[in-house]
């Protein structure tokens, strides 16, 4: 009977395993917590062997302990390689992070139950005799595995997020490990984890509501212009990743593959040759320019001055400098002309090296000046017949952004709403849209516009932005 008993209790554990019953019988967060069981599985048995074998046999409580001990080892490896459910439509990293957070909350649940055993000891001994060695040992496995769950839950949010930003990494992998501290360190990215989560399963029902309405397919197709300081490099794109999923919307995307550190008049006959071979490739007659930062004042100069207005049926300019940067005026005052030469030099020579043929830092920083932008406007006026927009970003203070602080914090003696580069007076072109911003105290920036980051932000979401900026111009007839 012993035997017959010891095999049903092994075979039960088994049907448990392979067909996942538990799964079925239990939500994620109970058999989450089921790992409870497993952390204080000694105190378990030795809490029922006494009355077990007095009545059934030794078999038979090993045959039951080993069963139940199956199931939860099981649960705990189940646990750690899938802690709870996800969205199936968004990103694997997404997936990974939140349910990192799941296993790090689970840890301190653990923790918090430990503890509580370990305060109640005096008590449980009274009425079931424990030996200290058989409790030390059983505490020994609990909090192992409550670390290993803690482990494996930050080592998933920690690489995987991409809300949590370097100088976060840095202070959290500090405090995390300081007691009491940590407590709200785990809660603090437990919530980072949780919106970064919420945003994308967010992002994945908009697109499963635009499936195949190709909101982004314009009537021609776009040309989209980097700023100073980038090229279009085939693998780090200066968009991040807004024309994927433009691309993935309808829309034709081109890059206007300028000089990074080229003028205006040099790159404008460069965007020139672009769009004369996408309208021989395309036979697309014409084309939707989206231009951010300087990239605004080389299609202008394009347009106007190079005469591909009858090429050109939009252009949509982005934080571009059309009346200048303070930041620019504030460096021709407080640099001598010196020093100025040999930084550009310096510019100059390592952009040659990553492609710039006609490198000209100092020509190009000088066409940002205030003075420089009103002889600019004055011989580059719209072409009437093409339809031009601009948008615009706002930092809200010197945090916003750790590379644009202290641009920013000169800006503002000029211009106090500024993105970290741009004023918002000089971004205003043609038909001004929008200005970006969002309910945190973060503010967007200059790079923000351009998902320099690859982050997202609380009320702030720069692919749904620029799917609603071309889908705009696909309802206009552009």
């Amino acid at each position: 009977m012993d035997i017959f008993l010891y095999v049903l209790y092994f075979l039960i554990a088994l049907a448990v395993i392979s067909t996942d019953i538990a799964k079925k019988l239990f939500n994620n967060a109970g058999l989450s917590y089921f790992v409870l069981f497993l952390a204080n599985n000694v105190l378990l048995f030795l809490s029922v062997t006494d009355n077990l074998i007095s009545k059934q046999g030794l078999n038979f409580a090993l045959a039951g302990y080993i069963a139940f001990s199956l199931l939860l080892v099981y649960s705990w490896i189940r646990i750690q390689l899938v802690p709870c459910k996800t969205d199936t439509d968004i990103p694997v990293a997404v997936k990974i992070v939140y349910q990192g957070r799941r296993l790090l909350l689970l840890s301190m649940g653990l923790i918090t139950i430990q503890l509580l055993v370990v305060f109640s000891y005096g008590i449980i001994s009274g009425y079931v005799p424990i030996a200290s060695d058989s409790f030390r040992y059983n505490n020994i496995i609990a909090f192992s595995l409550s670390l290993l769950t803690f482990l494996n839950g930050w080592f998933r949010v920690f690489f995987f997020s991409l809300r949590l930003r370097i100088v976060r990494r840095i202070l959290v992998s500090i405090f995390i490990w300081v007691p009491i501290v940590n407590v709200f360190v785990i809660l603090y990215i437990s919530r980072i984890a949780f919106n970064e989560y919420d945003h994308a399963c967010n992002k994945a029902f908009n697109e499963s509501m635009r499936r195949e309405s190709f909101v982004c397919e314009t009537k021609y197709p776009l040309l989209m212009l980097h700023g100073v300081g980038f090229r279009d490099f085939k693998y780090l794109n200066y968009w991040g990743r807004i024309p994927k999923h433009l691309i993935k919307n309808g829309a034709t995307v081109y890059y206007g593959h300028q000089e990074a550190l080229g003028t205006i008049e040099g790159n404008g006959y460069l965007v020139k040759d672009k769009i004369l071979e996408i309208i021989k490739q395309t036979d697309c007659g014409k084309v939707n320019i989206i231009a951010h930062s300087k990239g605004g004042l080389d299609a202008r100069y394009t347009i106007t001055a190079l005469g591909m207005d009858e090429f050109v049926a939009s252009l949509t300019t982005i934080s571009t400098p059309h009346r200048g940067s303070a930041l620019a005026d504030f460096g021709n005052k407080h640099l001598s002309d010196g020093m100025y030469r040999s930084v550009a030099n310096l510019f100059d020579k390592y952009f040659r090296k990553i492609g710039d043929k006609n490198p000209d830092f100092y020509t190009a920083m000088h066409q940002f000046t205030k003075e420089y932008a009103e002889k600019f406007n004055d011989e580059t006026p719209d072409i009437e017949g093409i339809y031009y927009q601009s948008y615009m970003s706002l930092m809200k203070n010197c945090l916003s952004h750790s590379l644009l602080s202290v641009p920013y914090l000169i800006m503002c003696l000029h211009n106090k709403q500024n993105d970290g580069l741009v004023s918002l007076e000089s971004a205003r072109w043609g038909e001004f849209r929008e200005v970006y911003t969002n309910r945190r105290r973060r503010g967007i920036s200059h790079g923000d516009m351009i998902d320099l980051t690859r982050g997202n932000y609380k009320s702030f979401d720069v692919i749904e932005t620029y799917i609603s900026i071309v889908s705009d111009l696909k309802n206009k007839g552009f």
